[in-house]
């Protein structure tokens, strides 16, 4: 329901050193012209439908916050995906993310296992804490508005 970016300055107009947080509707906000809750229960009939299994790739920042860490490297992206597509993480012992309620698997093919749990690649585990935090509240004020939006008040449950 919601996508979540930071804006980062040299690749977008206007932005300072520090990076900005943006959230879109499912990344594609201008494109969808349906409330949220109804593309997240599409989503999750067709994952129900076809058995299916959803996978969260972290793709951005690895290692400390901006300026500290760095972007996750694409050799890792890619090996994490294709293990998805692949069907090599069914199965494998999982470790649960306190924040955001995730299963975060302990192997991977091709990628460090220090680099599967973010927390586990800060070496300022209590700076690691604190970014979590501060973006779950972001989550969560960023939800507000579709609770408050009439649109998905009036969505209701969907037959698919």
């Amino acid at each position: 329901m919601s996508g979540y970016t930071s804006k980062l300055a040299g690749t977008e107009a206007g932005v300072g050193k520090e990076p900005q947080p943006n959230f879109s509707t499912c990344f594609g906000a201008p494109f969808l012209p349906l409330a949220p809750k109804v593309y997240a229960e599409m989503l999750g009939a067709r994952l129900k439908m076809h058995n299916a299994q959803c996978w969260l790739v972290n793709t951005g920042w690895s290692g400390g916050p901006y300026g500290v860490g760095s972007r996750m490297k694409l050799p890792f992206t890619r090996a994490m995906v294709r293990a998805a597509v692949n069907g090599q993480l069914k199965g494998v012992d999982h470790e649960p993310e306190p924040v955001f309620g995730l299963k975060i698997p302990k192997s991977c093919p091709e990628v460090p296992a220090e680099l599967l749990n973010p927390r586990n690649s800060w070496v300022d585990k209590a700076a690691y804490d604190k970014q979590a935090a501060e973006l779950a509240e972001r989550f969560r004020k960023n939800f507000e508005k579709f609770d408050a939006s009439p649109e998905i008040r009036n969505a209701g449950p969907r037959k698919h």
